[in-house]
């Protein structure tokens, strides 16, 4: 990236609008003000000027605010351009702002680099960096409000309260190494495993809150599977509301994926309508079922349905589905049709029974959903967190096992009690881009949005 240049980039989403923003970020941009407008701008304060082509005609009437660094988004001398949001007219502005920063090197920003000068101004820290893309790309009220808190850095004073604990941890271990005679008796008298022990469940309280904001952020992957005409269309529709599937009596009307984003109590489920699985001579629909096999692989969750006049025909499907499921992906059985069924006919009495025609069952149905995957409910101090984050969290709370393991093993562990302590606290620190290796650094960025 570009990191020294000056940069540009329309702020606000494409398309038409009353105001677009044309964002100006660099190390010294009161040269290029005095080119664009033929005056200085004082700072935060908003100034309405005229911005005119090589021609001396007309671009647009604009409303100009300027501000001095440090005190700006990027930490660098920033100028934001609120001109009127037409598309064709914002590039006219780009370009004219290109032409005349030409001597000071402005260029074409690239994807979330104002964000990284944020970032390497410590303006933000990588946590707070991503939720503010996470908070543009919200899906619901709850998710909102979690990244507004991890913006805020609710999240990242957690992360550096526990990274803090864990080095006063270190310290003590690592001192006790220069006097080994006296190192049991003096670790008891601090209380190190008290004080391991404490780490461990704030570690787990923010495995706990990373995931729940992890389901906040991505939402759940549900796929909806089974053999064909057992109302999986049917199913889709009652939880989307409409009619987003096409529902026949023939088996295999469904011949490739349906994906419906709905919101289950806020939180957020990309529903899949599969096709019916069975042996087929149809390569269109042989097609189909090879894509439901893919859904199957990524799912979060796989609802698979059965109807209850063909109980006994799906314990081969099921076993199939179990051994293609991920790691760590639950499956909930589902019985539709529950209408045909008298409850002592029932093959297997754990499934839960819906009617997806009449609507029987769909609130246990939802309620049993978010349940499977962890879902506890919309908490206050609830965060957004990325599987990013909640890996380094798991792999942190490893290190820590193996700290209290080597803690409990005597003065023949303490080297490895406190390298363990080290490597959590190494993992941690990534999360808010404190250890963080640059090429990661750079992925993570390239997936902000270009005026971001």
């Amino acid at each position: 990236m570009t990191r020294k240049l000056p940069i540009i980039a329309v702020a606000t989403a494409p398309g038409k609008a009353g105001v677009g923003v044309v964002r100006i970020s660099g190390q010294n941009l009161s040269s290029m003000t005095q080119a664009l407008f033929q005056k200085e701008l004082l700072p935060r304060q908003a100034t309405l000027l005229s911005l005119r082509d090589a021609g001396g005609q007309l671009i647009d009437q604009l409303v100009a605010i300027y501000f001095a660094a440090p005190a700006s988004f990027t930490g660098e001398d920033v100028l934001e351009l609120q001109c009127h949001g037409g598309p064709q007219l914002l590039e006219l502005v780009i370009k004219r702002c290109l032409e005349l920063g030409k001597d000071d090197g402005l260029v074409i920003a690239e994807p979330g680099e104002f964000t990284l000068r944020a970032y390497l101004n410590n303006k933000v820290d990588l946590a707070q960096a991503e939720a503010i893309a996470d908070l543009i790309d919200a899906q619901s009220e709850a998710a909102v409000r979690g990244a507004a808190r991890s913006l805020q850095g609710v999240f990242s004073d957690d992360i550096n309260a526990l990274v803090e604990e864990i080095t006063q941890l270190r310290i003590l271990v690592e001192s006790t190494l220069d006097f080994p005679e006296e190192e049991i008796e003096f670790l008891e008298n601090a209380q190190a495993r008290e004080r391991l022990g404490a780490v461990k469940t704030k570690l787990q309280a923010l495995r706990d809150g990373a995931k729940q904001g992890k389901i906040l952020r991505d939402g759940i992957q549900l796929v909806l599977v089974g053999a064909p005409n057992v109302g999986k269309s049917s199913l889709l529709n009652r939880l989307a509301g409409e009619e987003v599937a096409i529902v026949t009596p023939i088996a295999g009307t469904t011949r490739d994926r349906v994906k419906e984003s709905i919101q289950i109590e806020g939180v957020p489920m990309h529903i899949i309508d599969t096709a019916g699985l069975r042996q087929t001579a149809d390569e269109v629909e042989a097609k189909g079922i090879e894509r439901t096999w893919d859904a199957i692989r990524l799912a979060d969750l796989v609802v698979f349905l059965t109807a209850a006049d063909a109980q006994s025909e799906t314990s081969e499907l099921k076993v199939q589905i179990m051994e293609a499921l991920p790691s760590k992906c639950p499956i909930l059985e589902v019985l539709n049709k529950s209408d045909l069924l008298s409850k002592e006919l029932l093959v297997n009495p754990e499934a839960i029974l819906i009617s997806a025609k009449k609507g029987d069952g769909i609130d246990l149905l939802k309620h049993k959903i978010l349940e499977t995957v962890g879902w506890n409910g919309p908490q206050e101090g609830a965060i957004v967190a990325r599987r990013r984050h909640l890996d380094c969290i798991e792999r942190a709370a490893e290190h820590i096992e193996k700290s209290e393991q080597f803690a409990a093993n005597g003065n023949n562990s303490l080297e490895l009690f406190a390298e363990e302590l080290f490597l959590a606290q190494n993992h941690l620190g990534q999360i808010t881009g404190k250890l963080l290796p640059d090429d990661l650094l750079g992925k993570i960025f390239s997936q902000f949005c270009i005026g971001k």
